[in-house]
């Protein structure tokens, strides 16, 4: 007894260490970790090395799968922004009906044509891979970052999904081993599995959310545990009530809890996510393990074209039709339609099922399940490994994103959303002063007059959909708040700061604990100059004290170049602004690695008094413009420091 309490045990930790030690190696080459969650797991299975045996583990294994998918369904239901699915909502509601049926059907007729399966066992696999798979889905758009509209579209496709196709495998199921249903019973199974899922999902998780908003008594951390067992348990009322609604129960659950709006919400998506990769770690791992390869090479090269047709042909014409009317472009949809790994929720339901068809008396079941193996072997190495490479190519990666949110419509606040609108670039401006407001709409841009912690105006001024937030207000701690919860709610591609220091009112301490704070956010970037006192500038332009100017970095002098700009900005003459790179406009970063081919856009810092810069014969000018000056190798510091350009009184004001 023992002896083999230990041995089930050991089954465990061995699946436990093999898939945490695969989500590290996934993270160190920056690789989808299902990967070599697959390749652990048929190591140390039965055509390995011969360690790992799931079939010990009984009827165990089916538990532990159950209640793993309800928490990953859970935790995907969770990271679920309603507001984010609205802008692509008739696109997934099409993916989510339309394209599971077209899935279905296309899906069915390759193995059935190709792979040569029967119609029942072809539907049956075809039910099996209709779902994309959060667990795959979900770190996969981690390393390789999308534009924001592509990420909202597969994160809410592989979470909707995953319930809908798992009760429609049951349903096929149930035709199969009970051939007398008719059209009308099978449809009224399946409108009842997902009614009862959402009913008690949706009860469910406003309930937890009333208990966590005003159960002050339990604690924090206990409040997690309190969510997992809700959840838990509303998944099992509703798989005791009509088996396989506990799936939508959940992923119901967790967008109902999310609409909430907790105090505790981004403890709680922290938790349920390690547990999310704990437990898709461990059953990877286990059902690769339990796994015959064998049994994949019987299948033959029909069911490598079945693979393939639904990669090539059955996914695209999907994706092609759900998103006709759509606003996503030809690259995204593309994209769209090359990536739909498969994940744990085909693995689980098509093992689960192999047993169930062999217990009947039905053969087929163990190539039904290598099939369904085959494909997730198959999207996940061929989508997984080429979506970093296919989004390059395309140009849907978030560095593409254009546009601008810029939190301050103080003078140099404004004088960049002026330099990004005249380049093209949309613009929004934040700030909570009235006066300041006012003079950044008669400078032409638009405007929102709120707070920028509030995430409903980032929202409304349209972050999602922006390639750059920037922070420019005169508070420099300010500054570096607005830029991580900005970062934390919204992930922009490119999050900066403006930390200013500001001379002998500030001690070296107090500089080196700013300094710190910035580099302490890894993704918040410290925007211009390191040294950068920000209301003088904002004087500087205020008062015409400035000169705007373009320069072009080229190949030959580069380093010289370098050093030369370097010796302004220390010097406290130059202030970088925008740098084009390759068709991409940049807010300059202090860290600015230049290239050659960099176009720069910067200010200096002219303190000729404006009246003696009349008399000199220097016009006004009505509106900022941006001069070329000389390349910088062919001037002297003292040079282009006092160049002859366009002068300008107020470079905001027309």
């Amino acid at each position: 007894m023992e002896t083999s309490s230990f041995s089930l045990t050991l089954q465990i930790v061995i699946a436990v260490l093999a898939g945490i030690s695969a989500q590290v190696l996934g993270e160190l080459i920056r690789i989808p970790s299902i990967v070599f969650l697959l390749l652990f797991g048929i190591l140390l299975g039965s055509d390995g090395i011969n360690v790992l045996h799931p079939y010990q583990l009984g009827v165990g294994l089916e538990v532990l799968v159950a209640l793993a998918v309800a928490i990953v369904l859970f935790e995907g239901g969770l990271n679920l922004e309603l507001r984010d699915l609205g802008r692509v909502s008739g696109s997934l509601r099409n993916l989510v009906t339309f394209g599971t049926l077209l899935t279905l059907l296309g899906g069915g007729m390759a193995a059935h044509w190709l792979g040569e399966f029967p119609w029942s066992l072809a539907f049956l696999y075809a039910s099996l891979v209709v779902v994309t798979g959060p667990t795959v889905i979900s770190p996969l758009l981690k390393q390789v970052q999308v534009t924001r509209q592509v990420a909202i579209l597969l994160e809410g496709e592989g979470v909707l999904i995953d319930p809908v196709g798992a009760i429609l495998a049951v349903v096929v199921l149930d035709t199969i081993l009970n051939s007398a249903a008719t059209p009308m019973a099978i449809s009224i199974g399946l409108v009842a599995r997902l009614g009862i899922g959402a009913a008690i999902g949706g009860g469910g998780g406003w309930l937890l959310g009333q208990i966590l908003k005003r159960a002050n008594f339990i604690s924090e951390d206990l409040k997690n545990l309190v969510v997992l067992a809700g959840v838990w348990g509303l998944f099992g009322l509703a798989q005791s009530i009509r088996g396989e609604s506990g799936l939508m129960a959940a992923v119901v659950a967790g967008i109902v809890l999310r609409a909430s709006s907790i105090p505790e919400e981004r403890l709680l998506r922290r938790f349920k996510g390690q547990l999310t990769v704990l437990g898709v770690s461990m059953l990877f791992v286990l059902l690769a393990a339990d796994l015959s390869i064998d049994s994949i090479f019987a299948l033959g090269w029909g069911s490598v074209l079945t693979v393939l047709a639904l990669m090539l042909v059955v996914r695209p014409l999907s994706v092609a039709l759900c998103t006709w009317n759509s606003s996503i472009n030809w690259r995204e949809k593309l994209f769209l339609a090359w990536v739909a790994p498969k994940g744990i929720v085909s693995a689980s339901v098509a093992s689960l099922f192999a047993i169930l068809l062999t217990e009947q008396g039905i053969n087929g079941g163990d190539a039904i399940k290598a099939l369904v193996f085959l494909t997730i072997v198959m999207t996940v190495f061929i989508e997984g490994l080429s979506a970093r490479w296919v989004a390059s190519v395309l140009r849907i990666t978030a560095s593409e994103e254009k546009g601008a949110v810029i939190v301050g419509c103080n003078a140099l606040g404004r004088l960049v959303g002026k330099l990004f609108q005249d380049e093209g670039e949309s613009v929004v401006m934040i700030d909570t002063d009235p006066e300041a407001c006012e003079q950044a709409r008669a400078d032409g841009l638009q405007v929102f007059q709120s707070s920028a912690l509030d995430p409903d105006a980032l929202a409304e001024a349209g972050i999602e959909s922006i390639g750059t937030f920037v922070a420019l207000t005169s508070n420099g701690e300010v500054n570096s708040v607005l830029a991580q919860r900005a970062l934390e709610e919204f992930e922009p591609p490119r999050v900066l700061a403006v930390v200013p220091q500001n001379g002998s009112q500030q001690s070296d301490q107090q500089k080196a604990k700013a300094k710190a704070k910035v580099k302490a956010k890894a993704k918040v970037n410290q925007a211009f100059s390191a040294e950068l006192p920000i209301k003088s500038w904002n004087q500087y332009i205020t008062d015409g004290q400035v000169k705007l100017g373009m320069t072009v970095l080229r190949e030959p002098g580069f380093a010289f170049q370098q050093a030369h700009l370097s010796a302004l900005m220390r010097a406290g003459e130059l202030m970088p602004l925008l740098v084009r790179r390759q068709e991409q406009l940049k807010l300059v970063a202090v860290q600015e690695d230049w290239r050659p081919g960099d176009r720069l856009i910067y200010l200096l810092h002219d303190p000729r008094p404006k009246l003696l810069k009349r008399l000199s014969g220097a016009s006004a000018a009505s509106h900022l413009a941006i001069e070329t000056l000389p390349e910088v190798e062919e001037v002297p510091l003292e040079t282009l420091s006092r160049a002859a350009a366009v002068e300008v009184a107020d470079p905001l004001r027309s």
